[in-house]
């Protein structure tokens, strides 16, 4: 049983996408529709760089979704059914329509991912998806003035462990946990002062490695709140559909179909904690023995090896891998 997952920021490389739309037409097609709708050549600075200007959050988020958006429209157009049911006709006049459901139990996606699941399940267009991720990258960057905020990953201990440090680093400040990657993976966010603390006392702590990250923002705490607060002014003027497939949201670890929830939850996201370890181990004990990376890198497919060891992870991006998987549906 498979589920499809979707990668978030960190993932981004310049080049990233070019080669399936120099191989497959629906990949094209994609990154025009994300052009279109942002009014920008993004497709020009995913392919080229420089990538000082992919990095920005604003051009990033959107980056990201058109290229695991085009993987999932090349797949499509080779194991139709893949995410969404799809009726076929077949030629023989005596034979009648036949569905077929989708292969994908789940989708879920990291932070921004969870826009291209969705896009990928139906629940937005691509030019909303867009849309809607290029206002998302503009408030998270403006939520918080450069230089007043950080994250840090800290190696080697457990959620609880780095709860407890965040408490104690925050005084009047904010720090708290971020992303619960995996296990012995966790991203703290907050106040640079009290991240700087967190870090140290993690160190102190038994921590193997504690990093501060090079990101303009300290993204899924409350600081974002102002970002938050725009992301519901926009979702609330676009249209959502149920989707195809139930998503795993990420601020709940479980799954969710109804279209009032899902843009709730979405509102959420921006200050909550990315549970995807949880969300993980949640789609496994739901019978998922698969889950499939489409879209740039292969992070999540390393963080399902450390979260679930029994668990096959696939990160499925270039037109060789494309094809190699379309073989075995």
């Amino acid at each position: 049983m498979k589920a499809f997952v979707f990668p978030g920021q960190g993932s981004q490389t310049v080049g990233m996408g070019k080669d399936l739309a120099e191989a497959f037409a629906p990949a094209r097609e994609v990154f025009q529709e994300v052009d279109d709708a942002l009014g920008q050549k993004l497709s020009k600075l995913i392919f080229e760089g420089p990538d000082t200007e992919l990095n920005l959050t604003e051009n990033t988020q959107p980056a990201l979704m058109a290229v695991s958006m085009a993987v999932v429209r090349v797949l499509e157009q080779a194991k139709p059914g893949l995410i969404r049911s799809v009726i076929l006709r077949p030629n023989d006049p005596n034979l009648s329509s036949v569905q077929l459901a989708p292969i994908a139990k789940f989708v879920a996606g990291h932070s921004l991912g969870e826009y291209s699941a969705l896009t990928a399940a139906g629940t937005f267009s691509i030019a909303d998806a867009a849309r809607l991720l290029k206002i998302r990258g503009q408030a998270m960057q403006k939520a918080v003035p450069v230089g007043i905020g950080a994250m840090a990953a800290i190696l080697g201990l457990e959620l609880p462990d780095v709860t407890a440090i965040a408490k104690e680093a925050s005084g009047a400040e904010i720090v708290s946990s971020a992303n619960d990657n995996s296990f012995g993976q966790v991203v703290v966010s907050g106040h640079k002062a009290a991240v700087e603390k967190a870090v140290a006392l993690a160190t102190a702590k038994g921590a193997k490695r504690a990093i501060i990250l090079p990101v303009s923002a300290p993204f899924q705490c409350a600081l974002m709140q102002p970002a938050a607060d725009a992301m519901k002014a926009a979702l609330a003027e676009v249209n959502m559909n149920a989707p195809t497939v139930p998503l795993v949201a990420n601020v709940i670890a479980e799954q969710v179909t109804d279209p009032a929830r899902i843009r709730q939850l979405l509102v959420e996201q921006v200050t909550g904690m990315v549970r995807w370890r949880e969300s993980v181990m949640y789609m496994k004990a739901q019978g998922v023995t698969e889950l499939i990376e489409l879209g740039a890198g292969k992070v999540l497919n390393g963080l399902t090896k450390r979260i679930e060891a029994d668990l096959t992870g696939r990160a499925v991006n270039a037109p060789k891998d494309i094809e190699e998987f379309a073989a075995t549906l």
